[in-house]
């Protein structure tokens, strides 16, 4: 690697690595120093071909996801780890409640399998559609579709706290039995 692109990968490290961690640290359950691991190997690996990455960013997110797939397709069984942080000092009663709200949503992530936790992650984290999760994970997008609707499914199991919580700003309708609708003139 010349100096220039030296530079370069020393300049997109420096800004964009918290970025690429808390996706890590998503992949791998809550496991930070499984993160900071995954992270590292993902950089290390798009050093060596820094001056053809066009789109570096892109780049190292699929790298992280190959890895983490490479991770749980390992034949031994990985250890569980119990992450107990604290979470972030707060002045008021919404901080403290977002804060637990994410120490759950970590818990029950953490208590998915891994390709149902890079699923949810890419889907939701990382907003992209289901054709673009099934050519990072190199499945199908009905599998995607498939693992997306269970992952939730578990998700709700774990963690029914967060049932009631749906996209930014908006109400959940209450479910509806299935029944006819009933037209009244």
């Amino acid at each position: 690697m010349d100096a220039a692109a030296q530079e370069s990968f020393k300049e997109f490290v420096a800004s964009r690595s918290s970025a690429l961690l808390k996706t890590a640290v998503l992949l791998s359950g809550g496991d930070r120093h499984t993160a900071e691991d995954l992270l590292q190997n993902a950089l290390i690996k798009v050093a060596g071909h820094w001056n053809r990455v066009e789109e570096p960013e892109a780049y190292v997110r699929r790298v992280l996801y190959r890895q983490q797939i490479s991770r749980w397709r390992l034949k031994w069984p990985r250890r569980e780890l119990s992450v107990a942080e604290t979470p972030e000092a707060g002045t008021g009663a919404d901080t403290a409640s977002a804060a637990e709200l994410r120490l759950v949503m970590r818990g029950a992530l953490a208590r998915l399998t891994a390709r149902q936790r890079a699923v949810l992650v890419l889907r939701y984290f990382e907003d992209l559609p289901e054709a673009d999760v099934a050519r990072i994970l190199g499945c199908s997008v009905g599998t995607v579709r498939s693992t997306t609707h269970r992952s939730l499914a578990r998700l709700r199991t774990l963690a029914p706290e967060l049932a009631g919580l749906g996209p930014a700003g908006a109400e959940q309708q209450p479910s509806r039995p299935n029944s006819p609708v009933e037209v009244r003139p």
